[in-house]
């Protein structure tokens, strides 16, 4: 039980460290990334005013019919990076933070970031 505490902890730590660059920006919104075995969703959250401005998830409706072709997890990332870009431009967002939520920035997260900058994200 007391290595199952110890590894929580160690993931808050991470989590917490890699928020402390990230959080309360005066003039960037956060890109927080939210990873799990069989989804993947991101939202654009305004710190200062405590709300989601946009969020793009492979759970949403409009991505399901596109979403049934992909073959791995890191094609879904792309997918949700793609369709976060173009929300962000409908609504002209400038320049993100990503926050990675205590990820790696490697694999499915790295690859939604870079399918988000392809099309058009700022961070």
């Amino acid at each position: 039980m007391a290595h199952h505490r110890s590894v929580i902890r160690r993931e808050a730590r991470r989590r917490n460290r890699s928020k402390k660059t990230s959080m309360a920006h005066a003039s960037r919104y956060r890109l927080v990334v939210y990873r799990s075995l069989k989804h993947f969703e991101a939202q654009v959250v305004d710190d200062l005013n405590n709300n989601t401005i946009i969020s793009a998830s492979s759970r949403d409706k409009n991505l399901q019919a596109k979403l049934k072709k992909t073959k791995n997890k890191t094609d879904i990332s792309v997918m949700v990076g793609k369709a976060l870009a173009e929300k962000a431009k409908k609504e002209k967002l400038g320049p993100l933070v990503l926050d990675r939520n205590g990820y790696p920035y490697h694999g499915r997260v790295k690859v939604f970031a870079e399918a988000a900058r392809e099309n058009g994200l700022e961070f």
